[in-house]
């Protein structure tokens, strides 16, 4: 009987939990539905089938409703609940480019290159927002945090905010540099400048940007304390990264 191999690539503690960045198994289906892919796969690991049943299907760096359909040739990835971050990945990564108005970064994040990359003549307002580690969440005293990201999907999400961006605030400019890797206490993980002519505009695109960074973006972080760690999803209620922007329809 012919069967076809399926690779399923995995991110921050959905590998963790399974020891492994890739699952290896094979069908008899070439053709499966996200949601059928989820149910073997958490047949398959019953002791991860409540984070499994929260995660998404990416297909090809996209999301994919439980619904699509996906071929076993399709890149795909499983990617458990996101947590956003409160040179691109073409070529060496350990530095953003300041020409890059969206980056992931391994080294630090420069607030004048970013905050550059949004002058405009014309613009009245420019704002940055900067997301940086604290020493304290609730009683648990952090150490460090460890930020991952599944960067050609991450960087096309972020771009898309930019464009999304530009189509609720015409002529306002937006710029996202984000970090992985280890981010000690009081340093930046998040950057996030857009400039507009007047500074409603810039304010409202600004909060819109990091609330949908941590709404779509595949990006994790693994908070470190002093006597363990902890991989942070969403934190504001069932996940949905294909959910319609605040303000829309469905």
């Amino acid at each position: 009987m012919t069967t076809y191999r399926w690779k399923i690539y995995l991110f921050a503690g959905l590998a963790e939990r399974l020891g492994s960045r890739l699952l290896e198994t094979s069908f008899a289906e070439e053709r499966l539905t996200a949601g059928e892919l989820k149910r073997r796969l958490a047949a398959a690991h019953p002791e991860q089938a409540d984070l499994i049943a929260v995660s998404f299907v990416a297909r090809n760096q996209a999301f994919s409703q439980d619904e699509a359909e996906l071929g076993h040739d399709d890149e795909l990835a499983l990617l458990p609940p996101v947590s956003g971050g409160c040179g691109p990945v073409e070529g060496d990564r350990s530095a953003a480019t300041s020409a890059a108005p969206y980056a992931i970064s391994a080294a630090a994040l420069s607030t004048d290159d970013v905050l550059s990359l949004v002058h405009h003549p014309d613009h009245g307002a420019a704002l940055l927002f900067a997301g940086t580690t604290r020493g304290l969440t609730g009683d648990q005293r952090t150490v460090t945090l460890d930020y991952e990201a599944y960067e050609p999907m991450a960087l096309a999400a972020l771009r898309q905010i930019g464009d999304e961006i530009g189509e609720r605030w015409p002529g306002t400019l937006c710029a996202i540099h984000h970090r992985i890797g280890s981010v000690g206490i009081g340093e930046t993980s998040v950057l996030i400048a857009v400039s507009s002519p007047h500074r409603a505009a810039a304010y409202e695109a600004s909060r819109y940007a990091i609330e949908r960074l941590k709404q779509t973006v595949p990006i994790w972080k693994r908070e470190v304390y002093e006597d363990g760690s902890e991989w942070k999803g969403h934190q504001t209620g069932p996940w949905n990264p294909l959910a319609p922007p605040a303000g829309e329809g469905p």
